[in-house]
């Protein structure tokens, strides 16, 4: 499957909620249902790496879809906002690499 950019992504999902009526959600309504998927995505590595094993009936959820799920929402609310993750992630990167540079001890930094 080809890459895609987050703007091809942003698009997409775009895409798919244009053919609907209803169209995005509220804010609030959206950031209610990011926080649901998180509460899932945390289940899911909390089954995956933690000591809390799954129960014989729990659906089969998986890390990666949470995470999907969680893509899916954080575009549908970047677009219903009319903003740019890719320039959002760049400024983001731009604060990390200049507020925060020596935050962290690089790997290849002299002893």
């Amino acid at each position: 499957m080809a890459q895609k950019t987050l703007a091809d992504i942003q698009q997409e999902v775009d895409d798919y909620i244009s053919q609907f009526k209803e169209g995005y959600f509220s804010p609030l309504a959206l950031m209610a249902r990011m926080s649901e998927e998180v509460g899932e995505l945390a289940r899911e590595v909390n089954h995956s790496y933690g000591e809390k094993r799954k129960k014989a009936d729990e659906a089969d959820n998986s890390i990666e879809m949470e995470l999907g799920d969680i893509l899916f929402l954080l575009s549908c609310f970047a677009n219903s906002l009319d903003i740019d993750l890719t320039e959002a992630h760049n400024k983001v990167m731009d604060k990390f690499n200049t507020r925060d540079k020596d935050r962290w001890t690089l790997k290849n930094a002299e002893q």
